[in-house]
């Protein structure tokens, strides 16, 4: 079997894309999507382009959803080779002082503990492949060297709930990163850069396609030297 590929909120945007992208290295890609329709049709367009894609249902905050999952895929392939941590939601952006707690918790749910569910559920899998590749889709406004520097792009970008979901994200890659280095399982963090997807209602300078670039290269990366607890852009390594 050829090497397969799981990524979460995957119907459409940056997610797609790089689907798109696995799909013609010649990966089987796992689809998660969490409405079952916009799943469906994403991966049969992508079947349409000649690429071996599956729908997988998948809502990354419940628990059950993913016990579902996993046993899926288990059935199916027996072991993953990539993960990719990429559903994500943005909360509010407004002035800290004023944004609602509970949007907080549910972008913290989303973008930091879902991920963490993710791949401790996957693990048996991810173990069971040679030498698996977890990406976690991040943010350089989950940088607090970005945002603490005033000639820093981002610096004004002043998000509480999401910009501190992505620095713990962040923290998630490198605890996993030591824990399962010994495995033979590699984990970075990607940031995409700021992508024009309906994430951010279209507002973004960069494609899907250039945005899936980091992703792709972490995602596919073998043998040694291969990053292990980086963060980074299709430039090149990022601040914490």
């Amino acid at each position: 079997m050829s090497k397969n590929a799981l990524i979460t909120g995957a119907n459409k945007g940056i997610g797609y894309e790089t689907a798109r992208r696995l799909g013609e290295l010649g990966h089987r890609v796992w689809l998660g999507a969490r409405d079952t329709d916009r799943g469906e049709a994403a991966a049969r367009n992508l079947r349409d382009l000649g690429h071996d894609v599956r729908h997988l249902s998948l809502a990354v905050d419940d628990d059950e959803s993913v016990t579902a999952a996993v046993d899926r895929v288990g059935l199916e392939d027996g072991r993953l080779d990539v993960l990719i941590n990429n559903a994500a939601v943005p909360g509010q952006f407004v002035d800290p002082a004023e944004q609602d707690l509970d949007d907080i918790r549910r972008v913290y749910e989303v973008n930091v503990f879902a991920p963490i569910r993710i791949i401790q559920a996957f693990l048996p899998l991810l173990r069971a492949a040679p030498a698996a590749n977890i990406v976690n889709v991040s943010s350089e406004l989950g940088s607090l060297g970005a945002l603490s520097d005033p000639t820093s792009e981002f610096y004004g970008v002043n998000a509480l709930g999401y910009n501190s979901s992505k620095s713990a994200l962040n923290a998630v890659t490198v605890a996993f990163a030591k824990a399962l280095s010994e495995s033979g399982i590699r984990v970075n963090s990607a940031d995409p850069g700021y992508t024009a997807t309906d994430f951010n209602g279209g507002e973004g300078y960069r494609t899907v396609e250039e945005a899936s670039e980091i992703i792709v290269s972490l995602a596919s990366a073998e043998g040694a030297g291969s990053p292990n607890g980086s963060f980074a852009n299709d430039k090149g390594k990022l601040p914490w």
